[in-house]
């Protein structure tokens, strides 16, 4: 597990940057559509909880994507 928090440090990096914002206006909208503190905390905690999971595996295929055209690119 520890290898793998090295290997993947940059990208864990990103995605807990992008997961606090992404709760704090999670958080802001979902207030101002309900009104309701408590309703709003748990929208803004659930939501980005999984796009944070789901933008990780994300950025991981761009990047392999981006490995692959290099990879040929040199190849060329």
């Amino acid at each position: 597990m520890a290898a793998f928090a090295r290997n993947n440090l940059p990208t864990l990096k990103k995605t807990g940057s992008y997961y606090v914002m992404h709760i704090l206006v999670a958080a802001a909208v979902a207030y101002a559509v309900t009104g309701n503190l408590l309703m709003s905390l748990t929208l803004s905690l659930l939501e980005p909880t999984v796009q944070a999971f789901a933008f990780f595996f994300h950025e991981k295929a761009w990047q392999r994507l981006s490995l692959r055209k290099a990879a040929r690119a040199a190849a060329a």
